[in-house]
């Protein structure tokens, strides 16, 4: 199955009716108007992972669509598209809201049920000016078990309630009964109930928002402005693009390690081609056809055509301030190509629900093809570890309550060609839930919290390290999920730079009754007074080992980075009562090992 991005090329020469200082003051009002619409949410919200966690996006779109302003995240495509086919945008009026969490119905727009997207049209003197949106995740939306995204699970009914595109709200009338039908599916109705009130507050602040800037500035220099931003973007990245992929084809392999049902690796394999098109013009096609078949599992990912060019303006824009993430980035890309039955594409009703460690593969792969065309990203990130416990604890009156906890926890990213990666990172924008916060809502005591040594990459530039987090269980039972990857397959280092560890999860670890469970299951069995580690992976290191300066080994080992053993066996570095002994190290770094282009597990020319 093929699928094409439908580009929108500005002519050079088009007349604009908005000036550089209106354009640059419009794109701070909209950054700030999106920034409020997540403040808003972040603070609202009832669920912790929306109000601590920050699972949560918001976006403006232009009046077709097209989204001008997003959130520094390279999963979204076209959130727009699925609510337009249905509901035309001349049918639509003011007070308008719309919603769905349909993965396959929206194209992989949302990529897992949980996900709830509410979008809305901005109008002024009755003309349609923009579009905006918030998206969270849900708690529990039902499904086969509290919390709804299981390992256990093999087609997507088993993961909640799917909602189809829907007016919620039409010219200002609420569809109570669709709300009603939603939050009964629920096991924790209230926090379903909160949350998306939240989720409404914030849609509609952003339309308040969006209309006092198109007030301020006149419609025309709104919509004007928007279409400049999403030319920049485009013009830039495929600017860079062109810097960094020679004519010709690009290829890169990489892999997840199993879909928790006994399958796998899944190998997702990509291409990117740069030819000449007929009209004389550069044509950038990216390929993803040869990736393996869709998993029985939930690893499958239902990658949205916008994705490969996100991703790949994310990693151009840099995190320029100057610059804004918008569809520029997927428009830069002449065609995307996918095949229908393969974990990247998968056949409906494939189960969804672990996407994000597939996810975060596929932003792993998008950095190797950089790098194979001679481009600078980074070493591949492990992918952050979830482990989400359900159960029943005392209340003070004694009565047995219902709880759920889903912890997603941070990992190691990739190291830069100039710099170390990021130690502890929850995917981009979220947090990892603070001590206080765990130990005051949840029955559990967290006994350990901190980094693991030894587990980023070891390279000139360190990759970034995982987390250990030990909880003693104070519920009376509870089941617990575990989704950990990059096990078999680690993250892979590059340019010498070694690959990052990986994590794993223990019960009672140290006793005659340590047991390691699966890195991708459910129904693992806890009861009060056991004791859970779960450790996150490590991202790759970037360059020779022996390369890193030896303050910077020392100074790693003092803050619990890396360990003495470590700093001696893959950096060359002795250090000896809290010093390096320099002779000894010049002895071991006199015999530098050879390497070779990539590193998982073993030094190879390229990952295939």
């Amino acid at each position: 199955m093929l699928q094409s991005i439908d580009k929108k090329r500005p002519a050079a020469d088009a007349s604009r009716v908005c000036d550089p200082v209106s354009l640059e003051i419009i794109r701070g009002a909209v950054a700030a108007a999106q920034s409020e619409m997540e403040a808003l949410l972040e603070r609202t919200a009832i669920s912790a992972f929306i109000r601590e966690k920050k699972d949560f996006y918001t976006a403006l779109f232009d009046a077709e669509g097209e989204m001008a302003v997003g959130s520094m995240v390279p999963i979204f495509g076209d959130m727009t598209g699925p609510v337009l086919e249905k509901f035309p945008a001349d049918t639509m009026k003011p007070g308008d809201l719309y919603w769905y969490n349909d993965c396959y119905g929206s194209r992989g727009a949302v990529s897992h049920s949980n996900d709830q997207v509410l979008l809305a049209p901005v109008f002024r003197n009755g003309r349609r000016c923009a579009f905006v949106m918030s998206w969270a995740h849900f708690a529990d939306i039902g499904g086969i078990r509290p919390g709804s995204i299981s390992p256990d699970a093999t087609e997507i009914f088993q993961e909640g309630i799917i909602v189809p595109v829907t007016k919620l709200i039409d010219g200002g009338v609420t569809n109570e009964t669709a709300l009603e039908i939603f939050h009964r599916n629920s096991r924790f109705p209230e926090q379903s109930i909160g949350d998306m009130r939240a989720l409404m507050a914030s849609v509609e602040l952003g339309v308040r928002r969006v209309a006092e800037i198109v007030d301020r500035f006149d419609a025309d220099v709104f919509a004007d402005a928007l279409a400049q931003l999403l030319a920049r973007t485009r013009r830039l990245v495929r600017e860079k693009l062109a810097e960094t992929f020679d004519y010709g084809t690009h290829r890169f392999t990489d892999a997840i390690d199993g879909d928790g049902h006994g399958n796998g690796p899944f190998k997702m394999r990509f291409a990117l081609t740069r030819e000449k098109g007929g009209d004389g013009e550069d044509r950038f096609v990216f390929d993803a056809t040869e990736s393996d078949d869709q998993a029985p599992g939930p690893v499958n990912y239902l990658m949205n055509r916008g994705v490969p060019g996100m991703a790949l303006g994310l990693y151009y824009l840099g995190g320029d301030p100057g610059q804004v993430c918008n569809a520029g980035g997927p428009h830069a890309l002449d065609e995307v190509r996918l095949r229908e039955g393969s974990f990247l594409l998968p056949r409906f009703p494939a189960p969804l629900g672990m996407r994000g460690l597939t996810a975060m593969r596929v932003i792993s792969a998008m950095n190797g093809l950089v790098n194979v065309a001679g481009g600078g990203a980074p070493a591949a990130n492990s992918a952050y570890v979830i482990s989400i416990m359900r159960g029943n604890f005392r209340n003070e009156a004694g009565e047995l309550e219902r709880f759920l906890l889903a912890d997603g926890i941070g990992v190691g990213y990739g190291a830069r060609p100039n710099a170390d990666g990021i130690d502890a990172v929850y995917f981009v924008a979220q947090e990892n839930y603070p001590v206080e916060f765990l130990e005051l809502g949840y029955p559990v005591r967290l006994l350990r919290y901190g980094i693991v040594p030894d587990s980023g990459g070891p390279g000139r530039f360190r990759g970034g390290c995982g987390i250990v987090r030990e909880y003693e269980v104070l519920a009376e039972d509870a089941v617990l999920a575990v989704r950990i990857d990059s096990v078999k397959n680690p993250p892979w280092g590059i340019d010498g730079g070694m690959g990052g560890g990986a994590g794993r999860a223990t019960v009672n670890p140290g006793t005659d009754r340590e047991r390691v469970l699966a890195p991708l299951s459910d129904g693992n069995r806890l009861v009060r007074g056991d004791i859970l580690r779960m450790e996150t992976g490590g991202g790759g290191g970037h360059g020779h080992p022996f390369e890193r300066p030896t303050d910077r080994v020392l100074e790693d080992v003092l803050g619990g980075f890396v360990s003495v053993e470590a700093a001696r066996e893959r950096y060359g570095v002795v250090i000896d009562g809290g010093a390096v002994d320099a002779d000894a190290t010049a002895r071991l770094r006199a015999t530098k090992p050879a390497v070779r282009r990539f590193h998982r597990q073993e030094y190879v020319d390229a990952l295939v």
